[in-house]
């Protein structure tokens, strides 16, 4: 591809991916893209590293805090007031299954 191919190539996949919602690296995934290719071409032509608009994103992580007096097992909270009490080495994979499908 010469340049100037690319160049709308490029332009054209940005305004496909700013319409479509999605992050950036859930649409080169649908897209088969290359990420790191995306953002280069994102901040190339746009002149920025963030997104032109915000994205909601989940990093994955949740905040966790020790509790006073446990007592036996483990107590997982959850946004919204649901708790996942009374975990233990034998049942920890069940916690995974049920956190995967949320």
């Amino acid at each position: 591809m010469t340049t100037p191919d690319l160049h709308q190539f490029w332009q054209q996949t940005l305004s496909d991916w700013q319409a479509s919602g999605l992050s950036g690296a859930a649409y080169c995934k649908q897209e088969s893209l290359v990420y790191h290719r995306f953002v280069y071409w994102r901040q190339k032509l746009t002149g920025r590293e963030e997104p032109s608009k915000p994205v909601q994103t989940r990093s994955g992580f949740a905040r966790v805090a020790p509790v006073a007096n446990a007592g036996a097992g483990l107590t997982v909270s959850l946004p919204g007031g649901v708790s996942i009490t009374g975990l233990h080495a034998g049942n920890i994979e069940l916690l995974g299954a049920v956190l995967r499908q949320m």
